[in-house]
């Protein structure tokens, strides 16, 4: 009996150890980056709690962003509109909760998209050098000659206005910073003993790039990924302030503020305030995260 009781409890044993032992390490891997790089949690916890209202948009919202109700228009914030009504009537709460979820959506994936291809055409640009590396870095010229907004804009008229055409759009702003700064790492590694050692026994282009210089990209990677996050939120709201980003009737923060300030003269306060507050965190949140990543990948600040 004792023998069983002691195999039963082995397992339970194991389970316990295998959950509690993960948990410790992210709690006090969480409290050491806290410790560290306050400004940098308090970012990462303005983009988790936008993060949560976004995904959470069908349930913590009591009204569709698109129901009208003209009884119901230009109301200041109350109990049944935490942050007022618009000029139709529509919850600006349930509105700036959705628009969020576009914004967020359209800046993670054009920062993905651009930094991705960007980063990818810096490693063949460094590796292959030559003809191909200056005739490339002429035309990512061409592209950083065009401040982004601008250079955003000018690709929306051509290719129309919609959710993936500005998405697409805005990485196209990013892919040059991508290409620089990851070509100007690749640069370095490609000297370095093992890259020359490997090219020495006859590794592949292909392969030298994939598993030998690409990797040691990551880093700067993901701290320009991080810190071109705002910047890409900034753009996408200018866009939709300007009218030429996704068109209504999908509420984003930039659209919401441009139809606000379009008609009248003196717009309604909370369609002003409430998206700019939304953007204005979020952005603070995207750079001060962004902040936090870089001092943490420096290797000169790793002993402070």
């Amino acid at each position: 009996m004792a023998q069983y009781s002691e195999v039963s409890t082995q397992p339970a044993a194991v389970l316990r150890t295998g959950v509690v032992v993960p948990v410790w390490r992210a709690t006090r891997n969480t409290a050491t980056f806290a410790k560290r790089f306050p400004l940098g949690f308090a970012g990462a916890a303005i983009l988790l709690i936008v993060a949560f209202l976004a995904v959470a948009a069908p349930v913590v919202t009591v009204q569709h962003p698109d129901q009208v109700n003209l009884g119901e228009r230009k109301e200041t914030p109350s109990w049944s509109h935490p942050l007022g009504t618009d000029y139709n009537g529509r919850d600006i709460f349930s509105r700036v909760v959705y628009g969020g979820r576009v914004s967020l959506q359209v800046s993670v994936l054009a920062v993905l998209l651009g930094t991705t291809v960007g980063a990818m055409w810096g490693v063949a640009s460094a590796h292959a050098g030559g003809r191909f590396d200056i005739i490339s870095q002429r035309v990512l010229e061409v592209f950083m000659a065009f401040p982004s907004l601008v250079l955003a804009m000018v690709l929306l008229v051509g290719i129309g206005a919609g959710l993936w055409t500005v998405i697409i759009a805005i990485a196209i702003t990013r892919l040059p910073y991508g290409v620089r700064v990851v070509r100007s790492v690749a640069l370095s590694i490609k000297e370095t003993d093992y890259v020359m050692a490997a090219r020495a026994i006859g590794v592949s282009n292909l392969r030298m790039m994939a598993l030998h210089i690409a990797p040691q990209c990551i880093a700067p990677f993901l701290v320009l990924a991080s810190a071109h996050l705002g910047v890409a939120i900034i753009i996408e709201s200018s866009l939709g302030f300007l009218g030429v980003g996704i068109p209504p009737p999908t509420s984003t923060w930039g659209n919401m503020l441009g139809g606000a300030v379009a008609n009248v003269l003196i717009p309604h306060w909370p369609l002003v305030v409430f998206p700019g507050v939304a953007i204005t965190l979020v952005v603070l949140g995207f750079n001060f995260f962004g902040d936090a990543v870089r001092d943490a990948f420096d290797p000169r600040l790793r002993g402070r």
